[in-house]
């Protein structure tokens, strides 16, 4: 079994169950806007993508200009109007807390703006178990490499010594592209057969599993 210092977490879809409210503040965002609203498929198969990628996708006949301008409104609805419980997945915490105690190393790489993840590590208290994060804003997007080669080097850990546990195939595809491991989870964004197709070590069904492959 595979020795890895380093575990790099997802957080949407990952660790926190906010799927659901992502998808109701996006299809709130198009209804204020009045223009299509994107189906519950098209608005989870973006989630990992950084904002501005994740709207191109979404509204590809509107200019880079107006889907900027709307990142604020859909902020304005996750962090105000939308009251769609986030919880964290059950048995969360007391994984991280395990893998700590192990003498692992802890990192999150996720879509969310920094200021969105330092606002959610406080609200949880999860801040104190990670050693490093990088977020949308900082860097390029999902599946690109950098998010995970710019951890490495912070961490000095080698790829060989990494893993990346994630939700959706942008996450598994980007730890291909870095060449380190992953860990599909399939109770957020993307199912089984679609995480499986990025050959990673396996896919699991609850956060605790996830200590099989480690």
């Amino acid at each position: 079994m595979q020795k890895f210092d380093l575990i790099i977490f997802d957080w949407d879809g990952t660790l926190m169950n906010s799927i659901g409210k992502i998808i109701d503040c996006m299809q709130a965002l198009a209804r204020e806007l009045d223009i299509p609203i994107p189906s519950e498929k098209a608005v989870r198969d973006v989630i990992g993508l950084s904002m501005p990628e994740a709207m191109r996708v979404l509204f590809p006949n509107e200019s880079d200009a107006t889907r900027l301008g709307w990142i604020d409104k859909y902020r304005t609805h996750y962090l105000v109007f939308n009251a769609t419980p986030s919880p964290l997945y059950e048995g969360v915490p007391e994984l991280l807390a395990e893998l700590n105690g192990r003498g692992h190393q802890l990192a999150i790489a996720t879509g969310k703006a920094r200021a969105g993840l330092d606002r959610i590590l406080k609200e949880t208290g999860l801040g104190p178990w990670f050693h490093a994060s990088r977020c949308a804003d900082e860097t390029q997007s999902k599946p690109h490499p950098q998010m995970l080669h710019e951890l490495l080097i912070e961490l000095d850990v080698a790829p060989e010594r990494a893993v990346m546990v994630g939700d959706s195939a942008f996450d598994l595809q980007m730890a291909n592209n870095t060449g380190i491991a992953s860990i599909g989870v399939d109770y957020g964004t993307h199912d089984r057969q679609t995480l499986l197709a990025t050959n990673p070590l396996g896919v699991v069904s609850h956060p605790r599993e996830i200590l099989q492959y480690l």
